[in-house]
């Protein structure tokens, strides 16, 4: 499990996040939401160490995150996997080399190993014949499973996703979402998802928490969120509808 137990920070004087405390569960897909400028990056990025909350801990499986020497931190660092917006490939790298890099930083591997390792990989997102493309010869699609590929090479314990579906068309998005969720009850991954997208909510949400204005607004899963009656979820979640009827 990975805690925050009341976590804020300020930026310029402005509360960003406002003694946020959540549990996120391991074997689960736990779906972050919230309008632009909520908190929810912010919270994210406390999660995995690239901001430093001003007050609150965060406890990775009982071990004190934040209380961390920047050597331990980056020990637990190597137990995640990141899931960047764009995907994040490196232009110049084949597909091979790009789900290889982490292995040849993170590891003493032999070549055998890492390419065993990628090869379970690949396979495991259906790339399997896709070692030597470039990203520059990839659909959308299969630059976000080359970048899950990668993310789940180290085998780790968390995996953070940032807007896994950011420019992907709804049926390929559904690919994404349901690959994500496989892998994270297969392997037991705490994941952690940011998103804006309410089909990904409503079809992955096994854990759905709201952010509103850097304060913890709701908690539910897919389910409950249809019946929630909070009235800021249900403005956020159903503002588009509301707007096209209005139309």
């Amino acid at each position: 499990m990975i805690e925050t137990r009341n976590i804020s920070k300020k930026f310029g004087g402005k509360v960003v996040l406002n003694d946020v405390s959540i549990s996120f569960e391991r074997g689960k897909t736990n779906l972050i939401i919230g309008q632009s400028g909520s908190g929810k990056t912010v919270l994210m990025k406390c999660l995995v160490g690239l901001i430093e909350p001003d007050s609150g801990e965060i406890i990775y499986d009982d071990r004190n995150f934040t209380a961390m020497t920047e050597k331990q931190q980056m020990d637990v660092r190597k137990e995640v996997g990141m899931l960047f917006q764009g995907g994040a490939l490196f232009d110049s790298k084949t597909v091979e080399e790009n789900v290889m890099f982490p292995l040849s930083m993170f590891t003493n591997k032999s070549m055998e190993e890492k390419l065993e390792r990628v090869n379970f990989c690949l396979n495991r997102v259906n790339l399997e014949n896709g070692n030597k493309l470039l990203p520059s010869e990839l659909s959308g699609g299969m630059v976000k499973r080359v970048a899950i590929a990668r993310a789940i090479s180290m085998n780790p314990k968390y995996l953070f996703c940032d807007e896994p579906n950011s420019g992907l068309d709804p049926r390929t998005a559904s690919v994404i979402d349901n690959l994500i969720k496989e892998i994270t009850h297969e392997y037991q991954i705490i994941t952690i998802i940011n998103t804006h997208d309410m089909n990904s909510v409503l079809e992955i949400g096994e854990k759905v928490i709201f952010i509103l204005n850097g304060n913890l607004g709701w908690i539910g899963t897919k389910d409950e969120v249809l019946t929630s009656e909070d009235k800021e979820l249900n403005d956020f979640i159903f503002a588009s509808e509301l707007t096209r009827r209005l139309k």
